[in-house]
């Protein structure tokens, strides 16, 4: 038999419940990885279905179309003489199973097997659990995405066992900071036992919060061969590497410790094919060589990954565009940078040849001739912004959300809101006899927290009003989708009105810290020349929601807040990936901030905290669907399932503070009494 072997890994953009277009990725995916020679070919993770069907994976209707699709990949030409790999739910004793279906040549090795496969196949069962596949050069062995990140991986037993392909299809969405995590456990798992590692992964937005960054890498004996993109719009990738199963073996023949565990392990049942990954007289073939991984910064990752997700989410939407309420301060502005960032990416690809993307562009903008060429064309087409004033918003917000919209090329709107919260406040002081006031004015807490969110409501009501009807203003048709501008962090201490304009349809960056975000506007100025983001960085972050004290904006975040935003990241990591309720941060967060801060400053930090975080935290049940960046996400739709009703008094959790404080301070005094004498 031959030694080298050529295998593919695929990342597709799949779509949760769309049979018919995840068929043709597959197929398609298929035949390029014939047509490159391989004779393995690995996909993501339940790619029949989609990987994100949630609660739809428990219907029936999700079981029978798997089948359906499973069956036509049986009778079409394109499967035939390459093992392929497939990932789908099936139904077993009553149990559904996330599952890897392998087969060649209509063949599939006690599951019953429904009508229409065994009318294709002339099978009634095949075998099905936990096996390995034999071919006649190697051994073969499958993990389904997670288990790669398992403690006591299913490859470890399966490489002492003899297993030399490991191939695991996989469902990892992006997280900032996560790729190079993934990368070391790719190679780790081949580095102490040798042997090859195939990833493939699922890529896109396929109908929520989360996307999926491709990544799909084949790794042998520790050290990565291949590489696929990370983010890109191509919903189609093959990655293929040919690989000497003789270095696999040399390898392991090193590892002493390696011979004698493999003396006693539990061996895995074995589905032999009669089918070789290698050809005779393959000595000549060039093998891959080891190359050296090349990670995107975070700044990098949030250009990309979000554009990216708001490319799949505009046209899978079959909208014709974006509308942003652009406010001039970082947060809107990063928004604006990232669809500005989505247009250089839809050009890039058409200039490249993506015949996929250039339809869809054609079709969004209702221009079958057209061709994006310059993203600031392109972006007054899709992207409209606008700058929603108030008798209390300042000239210099309005001339840096001006500047900004020319230079990345938007369709910008100036408005005044004023009539319309004069007209909101007159209809409740007609019917109360009462008018609220600003609190510079003398009004109270509560009447000046009303006549701010007063506003951020009116302007929510109107962005949504001009999203439905700009286009039509301008002779096009279609609606726009609202994009909200609300950070992490923000979210987190429940800084926004609820219904104000951070409610809108989807959100770039709710899974993104401030701290990021202003790495990302430096780095747009840098690579995008965004000049006008300068002026919007040292500018301090303010909703601009109460009066101008002599023409000058008085009002900030900060202030309001009561914390910092590097504070805000600190509580945030704190509380949902350390799992600290208030006392355990109290405890964390005397020894961070003993240069700082006095064990009595940071239990008023703490409690302030989460005060705020408790008494603002039902606002979280209406959180505009954002691009998931973070692990400290505070969405409780999905990342962070928590009350939204606390006794926000914390009293006996507060009161162990009190206690550790007063144990602190008695421990201080008596140094010092000591010191003294």
């Amino acid at each position: 038999m031959g030694r080298a072997v050529t295998v593919a890994a695929c990342a597709l953009n799949q779509w949760a419940l769309d049979f018919e277009g995840n068929l043709k990725r597959i197929v398609r995916s298929i035949g390029i990885a014939k047509t490159k020679g391989a004779r393995y070919r690995l996909g993501p993770e339940l790619e029949i279905c989609g990987y994100g069907c949630l609660d739809h994976y428990y219907e029936s209707d999700t079981l029978l179309h798997s089948f359906q699709v499973l069956a036509k990949l049986l009778e079409s030409p394109a499967t035939q003489d390459i093992i392929c790999d497939v990932g789908m739910p099936v139904l077993h004793r009553n149990v559904r199973y996330n599952c890897r279906v392998i087969f060649l040549n209509k063949h599939v090795e006690e599951y019953f097997l429904p009508r229409i496969i065994q009318e294709l196949t002339g099978q009634e069962t095949v075998p099905f659990g936990d096996a390995v596949l034999a071919t006649l050069d190697t051994c073969l062995g499958a993990e389904i995405c997670e288990e790669l990140w398992a403690p006591n991986s299913p490859h470890i037993e399966m490489g002492l066992d003899g297993v030399e392909i490991f191939a695991n299809s996989s469902g990892s969405h992006h997280v900032l900071r996560k790729a190079h995590t993934r990368v070391d456990l790719v190679n780790s798992a081949t580095a102490k036992n040798g042997g090859i590692y195939i990833l493939a992964n699922q890529k896109g937005c396929d109908g929520d919060r989360l996307y999926y960054d491709g990544c799909a890498m084949i790794s042998m004996n520790g050290e990565t061969v291949a590489q696929g993109s990370q983010f890109s719009l191509d919903d189609v990738e093959v990655l293929v590497a040919t690989l000497d199963l003789e270095d696999v073996r040399s390898y392991r023949a090193e590892i002493s410790s390696r011979n004698l565990a493999a003396s006693k392990v539990n061996p895995y049942p074995r589905v032999k094919v009669n089918f070789a990954l290698s050809s005779s007289g393959d000595v000549a073939v060039p093998t891959c060589m080891p190359i050296q991984w090349r990670h995107h910064s975070p700044e990098e990752e949030i250009s990309l990954g979000p554009a990216c997700w708001l490319w799949d989410y505009l046209r899978r939407s079959k909208q014709a565009g974006f509308l942003l309420p652009l406010s001039g301060g970082i947060d809107s502005s990063a928004t604006a940078c990232i669809v500005y960032s989505m247009c250089h990416q839809v050009c890039l690809a058409v200039k490249n040849g993506n015949a996929d993307v250039l339809a869809d562009v054609c079709r969004i903008v209702n221009d079958e001739n057209y061709v994006p060429e310059d993203p600031r064309e392109f972006c007054k087409r899709v992207f409209t912004t606008c700058y929603m004033a108030s008798e209390n918003s300042s000239q210099d917000t309005c001339n840096r959300a001006k500047l900004l919209a020319e230079q990345i090329g938007s369709y910008h709107i100036n408005l005044n809101i004023d009539a319309a919260v004069k007209a909101i406040v007159g209809i409740f002081s007609m019917v109360t006899g009462r008018t609220p006031l600003f609190s510079v004015f003398g009004g109270s807490k509560r009447e000046n927290l009303a006549l701010q969110n007063v506003q951020a409501r009116i302007r929510m009501v109107l962005a949504y009003l001009f999203a439905q009807l700009t286009l039509w203003t301008r002779g096009m048709p279609g609606g726009l989708l609202v994009l909200g501008s609300a950070n992490v962090d923000e979210s987190l201490r429940g800084y926004l009105t609820k219904y104000d304009c951070s409610s809108a349809d989807i959100n770039p960056i709710g899974g993104i810290s401030k701290t990021d975000l202003k790495n990302f506007i430096q780095y747009c100025i840098e690579n995008f020349h965004l000049t006008a983001l300068r002026s919007i960085m040292s500018a301090p972050p303010t909703a601009e929601l109460e009066p101008l004290v002599d023409g000058q904006v008085a009002q900030t975040d900060e202030v309001d807040m009561g914390m910092t935003y590097a504070e805000l990241s600190i509580y945030g990591k704190l509380r949902k990936i350390a799992k600290a309720g208030p006392y355990s941060m109290f405890c964390k967060l005397i020894n961070m901030w003993k240069e700082i801060c006095t064990p009595r400053e940071v239990a008023s930090k703490v409690k302030h905290f989460f005060r705020m975080y408790s008494l603002n935290r039902h606002k979280m049940t209406t959180l505009t669907p954002s691009y998931h960046a973070e692990n400290y996400s505070p969405d409780d739709n999905r990342f962070d399932l928590r009350p939204f009703l606390y006794n926000t008094t914390w009293s006996w959790q507060f009161r162990c503070i009190d206690k550790e404080v007063s144990k602190l301070e008695k421990k201080e005094e008596i140094s010092l009494v000591e010191d003294t004498d």
